[in-house]
């Protein structure tokens, strides 16, 4: 009995990296794109309403972001398998999506086989991590390693974190994570202590420094 499509939801906040991937998965037989998203939002959204087997999914994308998408998808279908595919290599990226349910983690640097690999081990339950994440996750345990600043956060802080750097205010913040605007303002001042700045400019430079974000990222 032949096996069906693995129905897959790109999510994505550049159109040519979508467009790309898209052509390039469309020609690897029984993977199938069903859709694309651009935002957060967007992302949660289609995984309702298309139900893919698998979300390959950006973690600088606009509005929620992928942390917080990455949850919303799960705990509403656990069955969807999160396939994260982003320039970031280092913590806290990898061991955070990874804890918040993600299947796998990929950098945008692996060729289209490497993906096509992720994707069918996902679909069958299995966790995929590319080597080079896996080597820095391994070293990010050795013994005398220099700690990252950013180590120390929590998920909804890393989150927040993402969404100042985005240029988001403390009411688009609290409308979009669906809290309250005393919260987020909690979890922003946290972010000011635990990383020794006293402003979102120097939030988001530090976090540009530590490759935390880009240097540009679109809204």
């Amino acid at each position: 009995m032949e096996q069906p499509d693995i129905q897959i939801l790109l999510v994505d906040h550049q159109e040519l990296v979508r467009v790309g991937m898209q052509r390039l998965l469309d020609d690897v037989p029984r993977l199938c794109v069903v859709g694309e998203a651009s935002s957060g939002e967007e992302a949660v959204q289609l995984s309702r309403s298309l139900k893919p087997d698998v979300v390959l999914m950006d973690v600088q994308i606009p509005g929620i972001g992928g942390l917080e998408a990455t949850r919303r998808i799960l705990r509403r279908d656990p069955d969807i398998r999160i396939l994260v595919v982003t320039p970031q290599t280092d913590e806290p990226f990898p061991a955070q999506l990874l804890d918040a349910g993600a299947s796998g983690y990929l950098t945008k640097n692996c060729g289209i086989e490497e993906i096509a690999d992720a994707v069918r081990a996902v679909s069958r339950g299995e966790r995929y991590i590319s080597a080079d994440i896996a080597r820095q996750m391994a070293l990010s345990m050795l013994p005398g390693r220099e700690q990252s600043p950013f180590d120390r956060l929590s998920q909804r802080e890393l989150q927040v974190l993402l969404m100042v750097a985005q240029g988001q205010n403390v009411h688009e913040i609290s409308e979009r994570l669906c809290l309250s605007s005393k919260t987020v303002s909690t979890y922003r001042y946290r972010l000011f202590e635990k990383l020794s700045v006293d402003n979102d400019v120097a939030l988001t430079r530090l976090a540009i420094r530590y490759g935390i974000v880009g240097l540009v990222v679109e809204s």
